[in-house]
């Protein structure tokens, strides 16, 4: 049967069986699904998206002040064009943000490198404050997903918790996307590299989903992020759960799409554990995806790296990775 739509899961309703079920179904037949009742105020979501255009909205020397290739920990603005996806510059403008802390003073690893702060736009204060306020709640939702998503397993609904007991690694995105004619990545199609990955879109859809070898359009549902499976559980589920291709098309000349993403991974010193699934589990399993342009890595630091550098070669070069 043809997919038409995303299954629909609901947040507060985790705590049952039944929607576990249906969670554990939709994570291994599509890999995407919608997530509803997630406790985020509808307008808190409005206001990101309402932020976001406003620092688009800025003189682009502003900011162009918080280019990416002046972090060495792969954060700040990035121009149309910036950023490369299958190997294929992607168009959209993005301004991307980790967690907030104090870089190494002698790492020891290149991934190590990827602990350090932001860059913030002194012209408007605003957006730290409002999307550092949403990564912290997706980061509780993502977390009770993960666990509620364990159970479904079959396993212990903390048996990851292990992988990130000193704080999840994440990573977000504000985007806008520029209908430009003879243009039609956006972003191109790809895996996306952690556990989970949570989209905020607009009201213009472009989103689209692998599945069955055909392309799924992901249309706005009002209210909802769209999450996604991502590399990390594909191996800790042996390839029961498998990462699912994307991609993002350019939206009609003259219209804009604006969406925020975030990213929820290991912390990045952890290794990803295979777990324990029961039998019938383990019977379905496709394995673990063999890529050789893009080799999966249970070393969460090195996972994560290597998609940065891959996506952000500029970066990477200006700051000797």
């Amino acid at each position: 049967m043809t997919l038409t739509q995303l299954p629909i899961i609901s947040f507060a309703q985790l705590d049952t069986e039944q929607e576990r079920t249906r969670l554990r179904k939709a994570a291994s037949d599509v890999g995407f699904f919608y997530l509803v009742d997630h406790g985020l105020a509808t307008e808190q979501l409005q206001q990101v998206l309402a932020v976001s255009r406003q620092f688009f909205a800025l003189p682009d020397a502003q900011k162009r002040a918080l280019d990416m290739e002046n972090s060495p920990h792969f954060r700040g603005y990035n121009g149309v064009g910036a950023e490369q996806t299958a190997g294929a510059a992607d168009t959209r403008e993005q301004f991307d943000w980790m967690n907030e802390t104090t870089a190494l003073d002698n790492p020891q690893q290149p991934w190590q490198r990827l602990i350090g702060p932001n860059q913030w736009p002194q012209s408007l204060p605003q957006l730290r404050q409002q999307l550092l306020a949403l990564t912290a709640k997706q980061t509780q939702v993502a977390v009770g997903l993960l666990r509620a998503l364990c159970q479904s397993l079959g396993v212990d609904a903390h048996a990851l918790d292990h992988t990130f007991s000193d704080a999840p690694y994440t990573h977000a995105k504000i985007i806008k996307y520029p209908g430009v004619e003879g243009a039609t990545q956006g972003v191109g199609a790809h895996k996306d590299p952690g556990y989970l990955t949570f989209v905020l879109q607009d009201q213009q859809s472009g989103l689209e989903v692998e599945h069955d070898g055909e392309w799924l359009s992901v249309e706005p549902l009002a209210g909802s992020f769209v999450v996604n499976i991502g590399e990390l559980l594909e191996l800790a589920s042996d390839g029961f759960l498998q990462a699912t291709k994307h991609r993002v098309r350019v939206p009609k000349p003259g219209t804009y799409r604006y969406s925020a993403a975030y990213f929820m991974a290991a912390q990045l010193d952890a290794e990803v554990p295979v777990l324990d699934l029961p039998a019938e589990m383990k019977a379905r399993s496709q394995g673990v995806s063999t890529d050789p342009n893009n080799p999966l890595l249970r070393q969460v630091g090195e996972n994560v790296i290597k998609g940065r550098v891959r996506s952000h070669p500029n970066v990477a070069a200006a700051h000797g990775y």
